[in-house]
This record gives C-alpha cells, sequence and structure tokens, in this order.
C-alpha cells in the first residue's frame, strides 16, 4: 500500500515485533481492563458464525481463525494490505488450507466466488473516517457472500461510546497516532453502513466495543 494512500496509517504499525506482542498485549489486559470486552467473548462470535468457505478482512494475528474451532477441509480466505500480517497468518494456520490475498477492503475485493462467511474484525475502527467512506469496505464484503452468507465482527465506538477513563485515553491516543481513525464512529452510524448492504443486522455493545453480525446481502446497485 502507498504511504499516500488515506488506509495506510491503519495497517503501517503491523510489523514483526507489534505481531508477536498483539496477543498476550492486545488480547489480554486491553481487550479485558481498556475495552471491557474478553477475548473470548470474541472468539464465542467466530465459533457462532464461521463457516466453511471463510473470508477473514483483516485477520491480525490469525489468533481468531485458529480459535474458531473451524472443521476439517474448511477453506479460509485472508485479505490484507500488509505483506507481514499474511505472513504470520499463513504461518500460524500453515495446517490448514489458506488463500493469502493482498489487498485494501476499501478497493472491489479480487477474489473469486462466493464465502459463506467473512468478518471485519477489529478493522473499521482502523480505516479511514467517516463512517461513509468506510461503508465501502462493508460493500464490497456483502458483494462476494454467499445470499446466505453472514458478516460478522466487532468495532471500537468512538467519543460517543460508554469508556471508562481509561479506554478514553487510548482512543485518543491510538487516534492521535494514526492507528484508529474512529472518534466520529457511533453504533448507529455501524448499524446504518452495515444496513445499507444487508437485510438484517445484529449489533450490541460490550465495553467499548460494538459486536455485530449482518446477514442477507443486498444486491448491488446498477453501476
Amino acid at each position: 500500500m502507498e504511504r499516500d494512500d488515506p488506509a495506510y496509517k491503519g495497517q503501517r504499525d503491523y510489523n514483526a515485533l507489534l505481531l508477536a506482542a498483539y496477543d498476550p498485549l492486545v488480547l489480554g489486559p486491553i481487550a479485558r481492563f481498556v475495552w471491557r470486552c474478553p477475548t473470548t467473548r470474541l472468539v464465542e462470535l467466530y465459533r457462532r458464525h464461521t463457516r466453511d468457505r471463510h473470508l477473514d478482512i483483516g485477520p491480525g494475528t490469525g489468533y481468531f481463525i485458529e480459535h474458531a474451532g473451524l472443521p476439517s477441509g474448511s477453506q479460509v480466505t485472508i485479505v490484507d494490505p500488509n505483506r507481514n500480517v499474511l505472513r504470520h497468518v499463513s504461518r500460524r494456520l500453515r495446517s490448514r488450507s489458506v488463500t493469502a490475498v493482498e489487498a485494501d477492503v476499501l478497493k472491489p475485493l479480487p477474489v473469486h466466488g462466493q464465502f459463506d462467511s467473512a468478518a471485519l474484525h477489529l478493522v473499521i475502527h482502523c480505516l479511514p473516517g467517516p463512517l461513509e467512506r468506510k461503508a465501502a469496505a462493508v460493500a464490497d464484503v456483502a458483494a462476494v457472500l454467499a445470499p446466505a452468507g453472514v458478516l460478522f465482527g466487532a468495532s471500537v465506538i468512538g467519543s460517543s461510546g460508554r469508556h471508562t477513563r481509561a479506554a478514553r485515553m487510548f482512543l485518543r491516543a491510538f487516534n492521535w497516532q494514526g492507528g484508529f481513525d474512529n472518534l466520529n464512529d457511533t453504533e448507529d452510524g455501524l448499524r446504518d453502513i452495515l444496513g445499507a448492504s444487508f437485510e438484517q443486522v445484529e449489533l450490541e455493545t460490550i465495553g467499548s466495543i460494538a459486536v455485530f453480525a449482518a446477514t442477507r446481502p443486498r444486491p448491488a446497485p446498477p453501476s
């Protein structure tokens, strides 16, 4: 991804050092004590919704895919603009059938076939705002889902969220640093961009994080 791309800041810091520290730090104390959404709740989301042909946008370290309880023979496609992420996750999941695609979800996805499930998990808060721009990511995923497919994930709510003092400090710091761009992301806004591409949307907030699942993708509007 080029440095002048609006989405560059949201993925630039995922180097080998951060990927090694991510699980014990971000999925440990930060998830539980800052965002107040234990990782176990997010693993439950994956276990509930991940299906045989799965597309994972921004797979992070691969932790959630690894713990999703996928049946033998499942096919997983991972998409990320950062090659460090793709290499890390491919190594972690080397015992599974994994296809790695270097791409930006804010652009039409270069993947083939229809997927039964897709995750935009802890990704939307990293995409460049406003939410109207982030809606393109939801639409791009909806376009490659099967009619009965499901899009699920989680995202940290912006300034309007019910944050603790610690969460607000982290929120401001991550937005200043550039890893997040979500100060104006709201629960209603997330529900709206999901509803623009899906007929049915379920969304709940756990601590500072909105957890969602959307089904029945709407047909793409004529170009």
